[in-house]
């Protein structure tokens, strides 16, 4: 069984920062695609970013470019996403998510494609 623990949540003000992880047991984690994703109150949960099985290739949504990045180390069996410059419209439970991939450079940006997902860690930004 895949599990996913996302921690680094909190309550921050606005400009700062912050870090979250994610560890993943229970399947070879350079053999997983990861993801992490967000859902602010009232709204659906979207893809925040993503990177490859090897960590070569990461993918951002626009509206966090320049300010998120994501990583991860395959040794620690944990995927990072280091939050900067944090905005109000940033609030929302941040959930990690995994999926199987055989392609080394894939990443994945619809949630419908991950087959697991951590319960989620809650991000507040304060104005």
């Amino acid at each position: 069984q895949v599990t996913l623990l996302e921690s680094g949540g909190g309550l921050v003000q606005a400009g700062g920062s912050l870090r979250l992880s994610c560890v993943v047991s229970g399947r070879t984690f350079s053999s997983l695609v990861m993801g992490w994703f967000r859902q602010a109150p009232g709204k659906e949960r979207e893809f925040v970013a993503g990177i490859s099985r090897l960590g070569g290739r990461t993918y951002s949504a626009d509206s966090v470019k320049g300010r998120f990045t994501c990583s991860r180390d395959n040794a620690k069996n944990t995927v990072y996403l280091q939050m900067n410059s944090l905005k109000p419209e940033d609030t929302g439970v941040y959930y990690c998510a995994a999926d199987p991939a055989i392609s080394l450079v894939g990443v994945l940006l619809n949630q419908g494609a991950y087959d697991y997902w951590g319960q989620g860690t809650q991000v507040t930004v304060s104005s």
